[in-house]
C-alpha cells in the first residue's frame, strides 16, 4: 500500500497484566480497534508512549502482529524501531516489516549523545534507509534525546527515496519551521506535540502522532478537520480544549498519565512497567478533573 502520512495517528500504549506484568494482548487489541473506530487514521506501535524502551524483542514482535491483526489493510501500521546501535535498529526494522509494518519510526540514537554528531546521525539514518524493506520516518524528541535533529540534516535526509517523513515532538515552533522547509510531496512533517497541533496544521503540517488522541480522539480530529476546511475559529476552540490535557497529562505526567486518562474514558490503560510508577491519588485526581472538564469521561 502507499504510505499516506496525512491524518491523526495513535501512538498506542502497551497494556500489561495487573497480575504478572506480562503483555495483555487482548486489551491491547481492543484499544487498537477502539482507536480506529474513533476515526484515527493509523496506529503507531512500540513508540515512546508504548514504553518501547521497556519491552523485549518477543514482546515487540507480538505487539506488531497484534496491531496488524486488528488494523485493516487500508490503515497504516507504523512501528517504532529506533535503537542505540544501527545494527539493532536494522534488526528491529526487518522484524517489524516481516510482521506487517507499513513503515518504521526511527528515533535518533542518543545514549552517547555527545558522540551523535551530524556525521554519525547521517551515517546511521542513511544505512537504515538503504537497508530497510519498508519506508522510514525520522523521529526527534529532545525531551528524551537531549538534543534535536538539525533542520539541515533533515533536509539532506529528506531527499532519500526511502525516507518519507518525520515526527517532531519538540514542541518548539522555531524547530518546526526549520523542519517544514523540507516538506515535499515525498516527505511529510508531523507533530508529536498536542499543544501545537493547530499551529502545526495551520502552517502546512500533514498531521500528528499524538498521545492525547488516545483518550481525546474527537478533539484531535476536530482540529485536523477544522484546519483542512479553513475554519480557524473552530480549530482554535478545539485546540483550547486539547492544550490543558496535552500539557499536564501527556507532557508532565507522561505514560502513567496517558494510561490513567485511558482508564477514565473507558479504554484500558492499566499499569506501567517498572521502573515507571503509576500515578498517586492526587495525580489521578488531576487527570480525572481534566477529562471531566473536557466532557470526555466514560459513564
Amino acid at each position: 500500500m502507499s504510505v499516506n502520512l496525512r491524518g491523526v495517528f495513535a501512538p498506542v500504549v502497551t497494556t500489561f497484566s495487573d497480575e504478572n506484568g506480562e503483555l495483555d494482548v487482548k486489551s491491547f487489541e481492543a484499544n487498537v480497534a477502539a482507536h480506529l473506530a474513533a476515526g484515527l487514521h493509523g496506529i503507531v506501535v512500540t513508540g515512546s508512549t508504548g514504553e518501547a524502551a521497556l519491552l523485549d524483542a518477543n514482546e515487540r514482535a507480538a505487539l506488531v502482529e497484534a496491531t496488524r491483526r486488528v488494523t485493516p489493510s487500508d490503515k497504516l501500521v507504523i512501528v517504532g524501531t529506533g535503537a542505540e546501535s544501527t545494527r539493532t535498529c536494522l534488526a528491529q526494522t526487518r522484524e517489524a516489516a516481516r510482521r506487517g509494518a507499513d513503515a518504521v519510526l526511527v528515533v535518533a540514537p542518543h545514549y552517547y549523545s555527545s558522540a551523535m554528531t551530524t556525521a554519525a546521525l547521517r551515517a546511521h539514518y542513511l544505512r537504515v534507509a538503504d537497508e530497510s524493506p519498508v519506508p522510514v520516518m525520522l523521529y526527534t524528541i529532545p525531551k528524551y534525546m537531549h538534543f534535536a535533529l538539525e533542520a539541515s540534516l533533515v533536509a539532506e535526509l529528506a531527499t532519500h527515496e526511502n525516507i518519507i517523513g518525520m515526527k517532531d515532538s519538540s514542541g518548539n515552533r522555531d524547530l518546526w519551521t526549520g523542519y517544514m522547509q523540507s516538506q515535499s510531496p515525498t516527505f511529510a512533517v508531523l507533530t508529536g506535540n498536542a499543544q501545537m497541533f493547530h499551529h502545526a496544521m495551520a502552517t502546512g503540517g500533514t498531521g500528528g502522532i499524538l498521545a492525547g488522541a488516545l483518550f481525546a480522539p474527537a478533539i484531535a480530529l476536530d482540529i485536523f478537520d477544522a484546519v483542512r476546511r479553513g475554519d480557524e475559529a473552530a480549530a482554535a476552540a478545539a485546540q483550547a480544549r486539547f492544550t490543558p490535557m496535552g500539557t499536564k497529562i501527556v507532557g508532565e505526567l507522561g505514560v502513567p498519565g496517558v494510561k490513567a486518562a485511558m482508564d477514565r474514558v473507558g479504554l484500558v490503560g492499566g499499569p506501567v512497567r517498572a521502573p515507571l510508577m503509576s500515578l498517586d491519588d492526587a495525580q489521578r485526581d488531576v487527570v480525572n478533573g481534566l477529562i471531566e472538564s473536557a466532557e470526555l469521561a466514560a459513564a
